[in-house]
C-alpha cells in the first residue's frame, strides 16, 4: 500500500473537507486582513465541495504581509524567488506548521525514496543556506529534501561553477551504493548538463534518483520538454531515474510529485483544482486552466487554497496506470501576467472599500 496515494477521490475530499473548512475558520478568526478578503468575496466559509473552499490568488503574498500567527511564534520566514526589484512571496512559519511540513514532505517522498537515507549530491551551492531563520525558495526547498539525505555534498562552488574535482571524489567514494541527487531544474541544466557537455566533462551519476522541481519556463524557451530533459541527463550524466515535483514556497511540504507514468499526483493531504482562467469556473478532466492548490498544512498563514499562475490539466482521477489514486496532472507553463492581474485587484479593492 502507497500511504499518501492510497484514497480514492471521493474517501479523501470528505476528510480534506473537513480539514480544509476548519482552516477557513482559523484563519478568518486570527488574520484580519484574510477575513477582509474572504467576506467580501464568498457568501460563507463552510462549504460542502472542494470546489467552493474560498482561494488567494498566490500573488497576494507579494502585496501584503498575511499570518495567522503572532510575530514572537514566527520560527522561520520563507521568500519566494524572484528577480532583481521584484516583490517576493513572505510565509510566516511557527513552529506547528513547520514541522508538519518537514513530516508530510518526508510521507509524500517515502514511495519513491524509501525509509532510508542515501548518500546524497545537492546540485546547488551551499552559500543558498547561510541565513538559517529566512530562506528562499531555493534554501527551503535544499532544507526539506535534505532531510532524505546523508554525507551530504554540494556539487557547486558559490560562483555557480561545478566542482568537478570534489564531485569525482564523492562518486567514487559511493560507487556502486544509490545515490540522491536533489537539484532545481533549470539550474541542473545550467550548471551541471551545459557545463558538463560543453566542456566535454565525464560524469556518470551511477545508480542515482534524481528529485527536481521548478523553473521549465526557461527550458520551454529553448525548447526542451521534460522527455527530453530526462532523455539527455541519462546520456550526459548517466542518471538513471528522474522524479520532477510541482510546489511553491507559499505551499511548502504539500508537493506534488512525479510517478512512474510521468503525471503529477496529489497526495492525501493535498489536492488540486483547475479553473477556467476568465471565469474561474471549475474545468473538467482533460480541460486546461489555471491550478488552484489546496493543502491541510498552512496553519501560520492562510495559505491552505491558493490560485496560482500556473497553467495545468487533470488527466485522470484514480485511474493512473501507475496505481496511485485520486487526481493526477501535468503543468504546461505560466500564465501571461495581465490575464491574472484582475483576480488580484478584486482582493485588495476588498481591503480599500
Amino acid at each position: 500500500m502507497t500511504v499518501p496515494y492510497y484514497l480514492k477521490q471521493d474517501d479523501k475530499e470528505q476528510l480534506l473537507l473537513k480539514k480544509l473548512n476548519d482552516l477557513t475558520i482559523w484563519h478568518m478568526d486570527n488574520c484580519l486582513e484574510y477575513r477582509a478578503m474572504i467576506e467580501k468575496s464568498v457568501a460563507t466559509s463552510e462549504v460542502t465541495r472542494l470546489e467552493e473552499v474560498p482561494f488567494l490568488p498566490v500573488q497576494l503574498f507579494k502585496l501584503m504581509d498575511l499570518r495567522s500567527v503572532q510575530q514572537t511564534e514566527v520560527v522561520k520566514v520563507l521568500t519566494s524567488s524572484g528577480t532583481t526589484g521584484q516583490a517576493v512571496s513572505k510565509i510566516y512559519l511557527d513552529k506547528e506548521t513547520s514541522v508538519a511540513q518537514t513530516k508530510t514532505l518526508v510521507e509524500v517522498m517515502k514511495p519513491i525514496l524509501g525509509g532510508k537515507r542515501l548518500p546524497m549530491i545537492i546540485l546547488d551551492t551551499k552559500s543558498v543556506l547561510k541565513d538559517r531563520k529566512s530562506f528562499s525558495a531555493r534554501g527551503a526547498g535544499i532544507l526539506g529534501f535534505a532531510n532524505f539525505g546523508r554525507k551530504h555534498f554540494y556539487a557547486l562552488n558559490d560562483d555557480m561553477t561545478l566542482d568537478l574535482q570534489g564531485l569525482q571524489s564523492y562518486l567514487k567514494e559511493y560507487e556502486g551504493q544509490r545515490i540522491l541527487l536533489f537539484g532545481f531544474t533549470f539550474m541542473i541544466w545550467q550548471y551541471v548538463f551545459k557545463e558538463a557537455r560543453d566542456n566535454g566533462v565525464s560524469i556518470n551519476f551511477g545508480d542515482s534518483i534524481l528529485i527536481h522541481g521548478g523553473g521549465w519556463k526557461k527550458l520551454k524557451d529553448e525548447a526542451v520538454d521534460a522527455k527530453t530533459y530526462n532523455r539527455l541527463l541519462k546520456e550526459q550524466l548517466g542518471i538513471q531515474e528522474v522524479h520532477n515535483y510541482y510546489g511553491m514556497v507559499e505551499q511548502v511540504g504539500s508537493i506534488f510529485v512525479e510517478c512512474n507514468q510521468g503525471y503529477l499526483h496529489a497526495p492525501q493531504f493535498a489536492d488540486v483544482i483547475i479553473r477556467n482562467p476568465i471565469t474561474f469556473e471549475p474545468v473538467t478532466v482533460g480541460e486546461q486552466g489555471l491550478i488552484q492548490v489546496l493543502s491541510e498544512l498552512p496553519k501560520s498563514y492562510p495559505g491552505h487554497s491558493l490560485l496560482t499562475e500556473d497553467l495545468g490539466t487533470i488527466h485522470g482521477i484514480d485511474s493512473c496506470t501507475c496505481g496511485w489514486k485520486g487526481k493526477y496532472f501535468t503543468v504546461e507553463g505560466r500564465i501571461p501576467k495581465a490575464e491574472l492581474r484582475g483576480c488580484s485587484d478584486t482582493f485588495q479593492g476588498g481591503l480599500k472599500e
